[in-house]
């Protein structure tokens, strides 16, 4: 019996305020940790990572990157999870986009140190990511293969998220400073840690 149909089975299901409140503190939690890795010049992980590459590398702004690249993913996250988690993981992924374009005006940092953005950058996202996991909501790209891989195959999100963390740093190496690149890992490690020791399979059993 899959996570989701025991689930149903015992009624512990999320109601609709529940999801709500989720996604909107789940993506503001993960835009405070991105606007504190743009403000540091870090990457973070997945399409927020490659979306963070391409600013610095272009100066477009984070939110239409990230919204961008995500647009591929939905039809897996169509395919494989269904319309409604297709449609929670846009919905935040455009909160994300929005978020991080409206929180430097909410928020100023004139700096920032950068072990410390990645450490508490990384935490806000891994409890915002953790937050919207829990509510079947994805973030785009490779959360919702993560997802998949998870609740299909029994790959851990976290780990599964962390391999591929280190190939888009690896390729930062052409771009960031080499400081730079490894206090970005020891963040990516705080937050695929994060899920990794909070989020398996039959630990949360609420569905949506």
């Amino acid at each position: 019996m899959t996570q989701a149909a025991m689930a149903l089975e015992t009624g512990e299901r999320h109601r609709f305020y529940e999801d709500v409140m989720a996604m909107l503190l789940g993506t503001l939690m993960v835009s405070i940790g991105i606007v504190l890795y743009t403000k540091a010049t870090l990457l973070t992980s997945g399409a927020a990572g490659l979306a963070l590459l391409l600013q610095f590398s272009t100066g477009i702004n984070f939110g239409i990157l990230f919204f961008a690249l995500n647009l591929p993913f939905y039809w897996l996250a169509i395919r494989r999870m269904g319309w409604r988690f297709a449609a929670r993981t846009f919905i935040a992924v455009g909160l994300v986009s929005v978020f991080t374009w409206a929180t430097p005006a909410w928020l100023r940092i004139e700096a920032v140190d950068p072990l410390y953005a990645a450490i508490a950058g990384g935490s806000f996202m891994g409890l915002g990511l953790l937050a919207l996991f829990r509510h079947r909501t994805g973030l785009g790209g490779i959360n919702i293969l993560a997802l998949y891989l998870q609740e299909a195959h029994g790959v851990r999100a976290g780990w599964f998220q962390l391999g591929v963390d280190v190939v888009i740093l690896a390729g930062a190496l052409f771009l960031l400073p080499l400081d730079k690149v490894l206090i970005s890992l020891a963040g990516a490690a705080v937050l695929n840690l994060i899920l990794a020791i909070n989020h398996k399979p039959g630990r949360y059993m609420g569905v949506s």
